[in-house]
């Protein structure tokens, strides 16, 4: 799965974006340097951070939490990205991306 524990209560998440897709969604799970990650596409562009910013949304957003919990630690100007989501355990992230993909 592409989540590890975080050591401080919280999770993260490898993601691999499509930017300006047609709508926001879930895309399934894919791999990227043998490495799995959770594949999103969103219909914001790559300009500006503004795909970076419609990420954090759509994922707090479908978690049901508030978006100041999420924040990207790796690949702001890469489709590979590490978001920290605090406030989750890297088991309960797993089990959302099951039941999300």
């Amino acid at each position: 799965m592409p989540v590890s524990a975080d050591g401080e209560g919280g999770a993260r998440l490898r993601v691999r974006v499509t930017p300006r897709a047609r709508r926001n969604a879930f895309a399934g799970l894919t791999e990227v340097d043998g490495k799995p990650a959770l594949a999103i596409r969103l219909a914001a562009p790559p300009v500006d951070g503004a795909a970076n910013t419609a990420l954090l949304a759509f994922l707090a957003d479908t978690l049901k939490m508030p978006k100041s919990r999420l924040r990207i630690l790796s690949g702001e100007a890469s489709r590979l990205k590490i978001v920290a989501i605090r406030g989750i355990s890297a088991d309960d992230l797993q089990s959302w991306i099951k039941q999300a993909t």
